[in-house]
């Protein structure tokens, strides 16, 4: 077993490809992508084929998937982005997912890698971006002019823009962090418990570090719905100010 904790976050390439100079290698990200579509696919086809009036266990909780995702969009950003609930739901599924799946011993942890979070926090941005200008044309622009004297507007302006544009940044780093920090946290104790394992005498010291584990891994079940929840719900609030302009209305 590897010692180094952050060997887990390693990108391997499975089918090494190459096109020019370009490395477009088939990779255990790629593979654990394709198993997260895979399961959420399953998950939803199987608990929706039947569609009985007494609902399954899986029925039931693919039921409250879709009414937990469609209260958060319609609260958060209104009747009008329930249009977007296909969006979110597809958002919400896919991180909660990758997240629950990337706890399994020996898998692969995709939202633990910047490059995909920080691409799907853009691919958000620029959906707000687009829905904006549709709706609003250049009356998009108002969300960056709050409401205040014009001499604060020279200061609030740059800086609304600024904030604007971190947003993918803030967004996609937020769930990286916490989905890297909760698997090294979970390595390192693992160690330990080897560790104190072979260590004659101290062995059952060993058995602290395992209820350590037992905790931080219910501690992670918890954060890996809460991240979904928070990509979700920050998502949705993005779209509305892109519907209403906060109090532009």
């Amino acid at each position: 077993m590897a010692i180094n904790p952050m060997e887990q976050f390693a990108v391997k390439p499975i089918v090494p490809l190459h096109i020019g100079h370009y490395d477009v290698s088939f990779t255990n990200q790629s593979l654990w992508m394709c198993i997260v579509v895979g399961a959420i696919t399953l998950f939803m086809t199987m608990a929706t084929s039947r569609r009985a009036l007494v609902p399954s266990r899986m029925q039931s909780m693919a039921e409250i998937s879709y009414e937990f995702v469609a209260n958060m969009v319609g609260g958060a950003a209104g009747e009008d982005g329930l249009r977007f609930f296909p969006f979110v739901f597809t958002i919400f599924m896919f991180v909660l997912f990758s997240n629950f799946l990337g706890l399994l011993p020996g898998s692969f942890t995709v939202t633990s890698q910047i490059i995909v979070t920080f691409t799907m926090a853009g691919f958000v941005i620029a959906m707000v971006v687009v829905t904006g200008f549709l709706k609003h044309g250049i009356g998009f622009l108002k969300l960056f002019v709050p409401k205040a004297p014009f001499l604060l507007l020279l200061l609030l302006v740059p800086i609304e823009v600024i904030s604007f544009f971190t947003r993918p940044i803030s967004l996609s780093v937020r769930l990286f962090a916490n989905m890297l920090a909760g698997h090294t946290l979970l390595k390192v104790f693992a160690s330990f418990v080897i560790a104190l394992g072979g260590a004659g005498l101290l062995a059952p010291l060993a058995a602290a570090p395992m209820f350590l584990i037992v905790a931080i891994t219910a501690l992670e079940l918890l954060v890996a719905f809460l991240q979904a929840y928070v990509f979700a719900i920050l998502t949705c609030i993005y779209l509305n100010e892109a519907l209403h302009l906060h109090d532009h209305h």
